[in-house]
């Protein structure tokens, strides 16, 4: 954002001087009748216009990518205690094992073709296009797969719609490591 009372902005909008600040903070307008002719001030002119927006853009770059420590709060350094990290990783690992668990249900109800299309569609994020592409068939096809194994999915988790939660929650199973590991291995 330009800021008006800049020297830069004080300068480009008074095209009858030259405007600059002296080591005072005095602000000084140097005009045509301070120079010899009027080339000098012309040519004196766009050096100062140049010179100013150069050094405005550089104040900008700096602006964009700094920022004070005064504006961090102060519980961004601390570090939580041995008990929260161990409970926290029992917590991710009851998560993992939960999710394994869930997988292993929906994987037991699903033929191979619509579990690997609902993996590639809601874990890798693929489209039934791609799909159908990769495996040399049609959308229609990965659909009609991709249909019957939601309805299988909602089956088991007692539901009438596969609700964004659970599509979620499908995806959300393939993030780990251990789960990708799980699906190659299975």
């Amino acid at each position: 954002m330009l800021d008006r009372k800049s020297i830069y902005a004080l300068n480009k909008k008074d095209q009858e001087a030259i405007v600059y600040m002296d080591a005072d903070r005095n602000i000084i307008r140097l005009t045509r009748e301070d120079f010899d002719t009027e080339a000098d001030f012309l040519k004196w002119k766009a050096w100062s216009d140049e010179n100013y927006h150069d050094q405005e853009k550089r104040d900008h770059v700096h602006a964009n990518h700094t920022f004070s420590m005064a504006d961090i709060p102060d519980a961004v350094g601390a570090t939580d205690g041995p008990e929260v990290v161990i409970e926290q990783r029992i917590e991710k690992q009851a998560r993992e094992r939960y999710s394994e668990e869930t997988v292993i249900r929906i994987r037991g109800q699903l033929t191979e073709k619509q579990f690997r299309r609902i993996w590639k569609h809601y874990v890798d994020g693929m489209t039934e296009q791609e799909i159908a592409a990769a495996e040399h068939t049609s959308q229609g096809k990965i659909s009609e797969s991709i249909t019957p194994g939601l309805k299988k999915i909602k089956r088991i988790f007692r539901v009438r719609q596969v609700s964004p939660d659970i599509r979620a929650g499908i995806k959300a199973m393939g993030e780990g490591q251990t789960l990708r590991k799980f699906f190659t291995e299975h």
